[in-house]
């Protein structure tokens, strides 16, 4: 099974046609990254208003450090990350992930890091404040994708050579992001890490194995905190504690429905006026449904498919298989977290508090994603 869906997704690299060139770009792919950019800052400016003023004493406070230190810096990073050739991550990716690996340990220093919403996750110096887990997302990437689509064939099969080292590389990630806690960040990284070592052609038996392990994971974390089983609950039932936990889902529905097929307009959402919880982070997709109503979030969800498109494009016609493993999981990365947001806040799954790329407020996140959106693109340069 891996090794078809591996044919499928890369079948020139298995006819062994080594057409490595440099030519145009995905500039499909790069147009509609700038329009989610663009409407993404759009709605930020008119979700964070009122509660910049409230916070800032100043109107467009959350814009500006968005605008500064989130699009400025994510465009430094995607014009430097699509500049260099992707061999020269694939060189350093161990140093990344060691990297990572080490401001997510130092996180939970209380000296450094810092915590918000009863989570350790930041961390802080002075005015600047950075959240290691999103950088750990595009480093694993790059490993995974290096260490394996580099393995000779034999190897990946080996259990002692592929699986027990994955499995460990997993687990120390997994320990140190549930000490945070951060839970959703965790379920992300792995459907990552599967995607790509399923696609390298290991054994599909230990495939199997580690979704029992990840799914006994699920069951320990679930029973250790009641509160993520709370979730499930209002997941399942809305009307399960409405002025608790079930309260961000019930106020994000009834920002969606209101806003009808054309929304009530830009700026005119009611919701986020100090009723919607977190409306420039995670839940900013209602405050974008009840301002542009179905034909809005439509359009952004089409725009999310396209990107998932021609990422699916770049992969099937990536140099080689380390390049081709690298361009899946950046593209399943933003895909599912995209739709992971979406989902949660339309009520379609439990909520897990992941930010919608390109889109909620964050800069640690928005320039993460963009030097991945990058390196993506550079892939996009040498396709076959």
């Amino acid at each position: 099974m891996p090794s078809l869906f591996s044919f499928l997704l890369f079948p020139k690299i298995h006819a062994n046609i080594d057409l490595m060139k440099s030519h145009k770009p995905d500039y499909v792919f790069l147009s509609f990254l700038i329009i989610i950019l663009l409407f993404g800052l759009v709605s930020l400016l008119s979700a964070s208003i009122i509660k910049s003023y409230q916070v800032h004493q100043n109107l467009y406070y959350f814009f500006k450090h968005q605008f500064i230190f989130g699009i400025l810096l994510g465009l430094l990073a995607f014009l430097i990350c699509q500049k260099i050739n992707y061999k020269f991550w694939i060189k350093i990716s161990p140093i990344l992930l060691v990297i990572s690996l080490v401001l997510l340990g130092l996180v939970l220093v209380p000296s450094i890091g810092c915590k918000s919403g009863g989570a350790q996750r930041w961390l802080c110096v002075q005015n600047f404040s950075f959240q290691p887990s999103e950088f750990l997302k595009l480093s694993l990437i790059l490993f995974l994708g290096s260490w394996l689509g580099q393995k000779p064939k034999n190897d990946l099969a080996d259990f002692r050579k592929t699986f027990v080292p994955f499995i460990i590389i997993i687990s120390i990630i997994s320990f140190l992001i549930i000490l945070e806690p951060d839970i959703g960040t965790l379920g992300l990284l792995i459907i990552i890490s599967l995607s790509i070592y399923f696609t390298a052609e290991t054994r599909l038996s230990h495939i199997l194995l580690l979704l029992i392990t990840g799914a006994g994971l699920l069951g320990v974390l679930i029973k250790t905190a009641p509160y993520r089983f709370n979730r499930l609950l209002s997941f399942l039932n809305p009307d399960f504690d409405p002025q608790g936990i079930g309260y961000q889902i019930k106020q994000a529905l009834i920002s969606i429905g209101s806003g009808g097929l054309f929304g009530l307009g830009l700026g005119r959402s009611l919701q986020k006026q100090a009723i919607l919880p977190m409306p420039i982070h995670d839940s900013i997709f209602a405050v974008i449904g009840e301002e542009f109503g179905f034909i809005g979030t439509i359009f952004l969800l089409v725009c999310f498919v396209v990107i998932l498109w021609r990422g699916i494009k770049i992969i099937k016609k990536a140099p080689d298989k380390t390049a081709g493993l690298i361009a899946l999981g950046i593209v399943v990365w933003i895909s599912t977290q995209a739709f992971i947001n979406i989902l949660g806040i339309t009520g379609l799954m439990p909520l897990t508090g992941m930010p919608l790329p390109f889109v909620s407020y964050g800069s640690s996140s928005l320039i993460i994603s963009m030097a991945g959106a990058g390196i993506l693109f550079n892939i996009s340069k040498h396709t076959n």
